[in-house]
């Protein structure tokens, strides 16, 4: 029989000691509408033309259906993430672009402004890294970002990512100018000399 991906089996949520990242609920609409909001003017309006699809709160429950549906057909596994203390929504991650013919996937992430420097990102980073390779049986796994994004990129630095270049005049910046990208990957030989690979 040939393979399925509608089929394949996803966590209810990762646990880490500072974030849960699970799928989208429809009552999290009002939680993604403030902090999309709060944030609009600063660390997330400056780097993802999205933003600007949020023009009342419920286009939030919007995006939330459309996440639901690529879900549940396995053609991306987008997250939120809350921090796990508190229950409280800081940001957004996820497992996109994925190819499981070949079994690679692009891990993307934004935090909402008041929850920027306390290591969420990095614990998501890892939680979805290990999810693609040690569930899924990835053979990639990527992370992109503009290349003038330095808080975004400190990201993959810190996780042992391998640069691999910049990608010139690849995708739309918010102006939609076509602009430079970094582009940051594992593969399994990477991610199997890693010291962070398995849980503490």
């Amino acid at each position: 029989m040939a393979f399925q991906p509608v089929l394949v089996e996803v966590p209810d949520e990762l646990c880490g000691a500072l974030v849960t990242v699970r799928p989208y609920r429809e009552d999290d609409a009002p939680a993604l509408w403030a902090a999309v909001d709060e944030s609009r003017g600063g660390s997330l309006g400056e780097w993802m033309p999205w933003v600007k699809e949020y023009r009342a709160p419920e286009d939030a429950l919007a995006t939330i259906r459309r996440l639901h549906a690529r879900w549940l057909l396995r053609e991306d596994l987008v997250t939120a993430i809350f921090e796990r203390a508190t229950g409280r929504f800081v940001g957004g991650s996820g497992l996109q672009r994925i190819d499981w013919t070949i079994r690679r996937f692009e891990i993307g992430y934004w935090l909402r402004t008041s929850a920027t420097g306390h290591g969420y990102a990095t614990e998501t980073v890892q939680l979805l890294t290990r999810l693609a390779f040690d569930r899924f049986e990835a053979n990639r796994v990527e992370i992109r970002m503009d290349v003038r994004n330095t808080r975004s990129r400190a990201v993959p630095v810190r996780l042992g990512f391998v640069f691999e270049g910049c990608m010139r005049r690849a995708l739309p910046d918010l102006n939609s100018q076509p602009g430079d990208i970094d582009v940051f990957a594992l593969i399994r030989d990477d991610y199997e000399r890693l010291s962070w690979r398995t849980p503490a």
